[in-house]
């Protein structure tokens, strides 16, 4: 795979279904290689005999971010594992590129690093994000500046140096949704990010919608087995040569293995994500059916996340569950439950959580593939337990709804 097909890979990609491109984008080369398995390049350096030449790519690439025609140079600057990664990714979320890196956070942190680089500090964010986004923004540890808003207030929130709007939808944790493309309106020439980490490109393609980069936190779908974490931001080329310039510089490079295994967990998306969502809609009715239930949250593109508030006490929740793992992070093959006011967004303040919609009582559960009655039979049980048990009030139909 040469350096410039990896950098426009959308351009000259066939039209394909999403399911077809999960399994075959970045893997094109193989045939013509001889090879059915990608393979994995752990090489940290690569050995160059003209010093003079190797110069030249390097200060060519720190200068433009164009990744050099020819043999890799260092795995700071490029590998081809974690390049077919970022191909695939590309391909699937409809965007000219895609830059890897070595969480959600690293990737959103050079995507605030390049809108500042070039003097455009000021941020217009929309609550809830995910706790951590949310903390980086609002203590302005990159030098940022942000200024929260509704999505209806975004236009207004404008200023000469807003360098980027944000938005996560789904949001995480309440599911609360957005319209993109209005949004998308709103922003004008201001760069729209959308964070997709929760409804990933099989439900959703923000870069369709008018978003001009596309967040992920790899760790969670995309990968999709809790064993690998990264990040990712699918964009224009121009934009993925200032993030490559940054990775570059900062090192928040995503580590070969990673990428291996993502572009592995990508042939599998479309199937789980699917698979998963069909269970947690099945959950949600059944949830929000239960008077020990008082709302259910659910969005309305579907997904395999959800999340509801008890009428008693979520930590009883939390400790009762055997089946589903109590545990943070999400999108794995097996079912997750957390307390977001206790664990994602503990360092967000109460009262910008209470602003973003996080009730103290609100559980979110990531979905997994286990049979749905194994996890229904986990969930009814864990929701009788504690003192909750002897207190159950009645479904308020006002309150309970998907």
């Amino acid at each position: 795979m040469t350096r410039n097909a990896h950098a426009s890979s959308a351009e000259s990609a066939p039209t394909r279904a999403l399911a077809t491109e999960a399994v075959h984008a970045g893997r094109d080369d193989l045939a013509e290689l001889g090879l059915h398995a990608p393979p994995l390049d752990l090489s940290t350096t690569y050995p160059s005999r003209d010093a003079r030449a190797e110069a030249a790519r390097i200060d060519e690439f720190a200068t433009t971010g164009v990744l050099p025609d020819g043999p890799p140079v260092y795995a700071r600057l490029d590998n081809p594992t974690t390049a077919r990664f970022e191909t695939a990714l590309a391909r699937l979320e409809g965007a000219d590129s895609a830059v890897a890196f070595a969480s959600g956070m690293a990737a959103l942190s050079a995507v605030l690093l390049a809108r500042a680089s070039q003097g455009l500090r000021h941020v217009v964010a929309v609550r809830p994000l995910y706790g951590c986004s949310d903390h980086l923004l609002n203590a302005g540890l990159l030098g940022t500046e942000v200024t929260w808003t509704d999505p209806a207030g975004v236009a207004d929130a404008i200023r000469p140096d807003t360098g980027l709007v944000m938005v996560e939808t789904p949001a995480n944790p309440t599911l609360a949704e957005v319209d993109v493309r209005a949004l998308a309106h709103s922003c004008g020439e201001v760069p729209l990010l959308v964070d997709n980490t929760f409804a990933t490109p099989v439900l959703q393609r923000p870069a369709e919608l008018g978003a001009r980069i596309v967040l992920h936190s790899a760790t969670k779908y995309l990968g999709g087995h809790g064993d690998v974490m990264g990040g990712v931001v699918a964009c224009d080329e121009g934009f993925a040569r200032t993030l490559r310039q940054v990775r570059f510089a900062t090192g928040g490079v995503l580590h070969p293995l990673a990428g291996y295994l993502l572009l592995r967990g990508l042939s599998t998306l479309p199937v789980r994500v699917r698979a998963a969502s069909e269970t947690a809609a099945e959950l949600v009715r059944r949830l929000a059916a239960d008077p020990r239930v008082a709302r259910v949250h659910y969005p309305r593109i579907g997904g395999a996340m959800i999340a509801f508030e008890v009428h008693g006490d979520p930590h009883d929740v939390i400790g009762a569950v055997r089946l589903v793992t109590p545990a943070v992070s999400l999108g794995s093959v097996d079912s997750l439950i957390q307390h977001p006011a206790s664990i994602s967004h503990r360092i967000v303040d109460p009262s910008d959580r209470r602003t973003g919609g996080i009730d103290d009582r609100l559980l979110r559960m990531s979905v997994g593939l286990e049979d749905v009655e194994d996890l229904w039979q986990d969930l009814d049980r864990a929701l009788s337990a504690g003192p909750a048990t002897g207190s159950r009030r009645p479904r308020d139909p006002e309150r309970a709804g998907a």
